[in-house]
């Protein structure tokens, strides 16, 4: 009868291969931003706008200016919208009859969305172009917008309300 000893050699503790591992995600992840950015500055060239672009990465301009207050923080947004993806195709349009109407900076939008209400007033109207990482990211809303999706709002800022919470 033989009998031996079965030795396994001891794991190496090594992290350089996640370094690299670290490195190559992060410069396929700053190569695909580069080229999104690309995409929307030839959409932006190709439509002739003239856009500010946020801190952020957000893109707009206001092309028809309201008389009424800023929006801020904790009050109701009403809005009218067309949203675009940048190849053109119309993924939503707000119901004439009745607006979408949401709590600014409590979430249930895209926060580009969001940031970009923030820089309008009550009466204007603006273009927003949402990058993909302010929008739905990675993986898209899994039903209408793919991946990585920039997104173009036509928007018009209709109503500012105060939020009165329920009792």
């Amino acid at each position: 009868m033989l009998s031996s000893c079965h030795r396994y050699p001891e794991p190496i503790h090594s992290t350089s291969h996640i370094r690299m591992m670290d490195d190559t995600l992060i410069n396929l992840n700053r190569k695909v931003i580069q080229l999104e950015r690309q995409d929307i500055d030839d959409y932006i060239s190709r439509h002739g706008w003239r856009m500010q672009t946020t801190s952020t990465g957000l893109r707009y301009f206001i092309y028809r200016n309201g008389s009424g207050q800023r929006a801020r923080k904790g009050e109701i947004a009403v809005i009218s919208y067309t949203l675009n993806l940048l190849d053109g195709t119309i993924v939503e349009k707000s119901d004439s009859t009745k607006p979408k109407e949401f709590l600014i900076g409590h979430g249930g939008v895209e926060s580009g969305l969001e940031e970009g209400i923030l820089l309008m007033r009550k009466g204007d109207a603006a273009k927003f172009i949402i990058p993909s990482h302010l929008a739905f990211g990675l993986i898209g809303d899994q039903e209408r917008i793919p991946e990585r999706s920039a997104l173009v709002y036509d928007i018009h800022l209709i109503d500012l309300r105060e939020f009165k919470p329920a009792r």
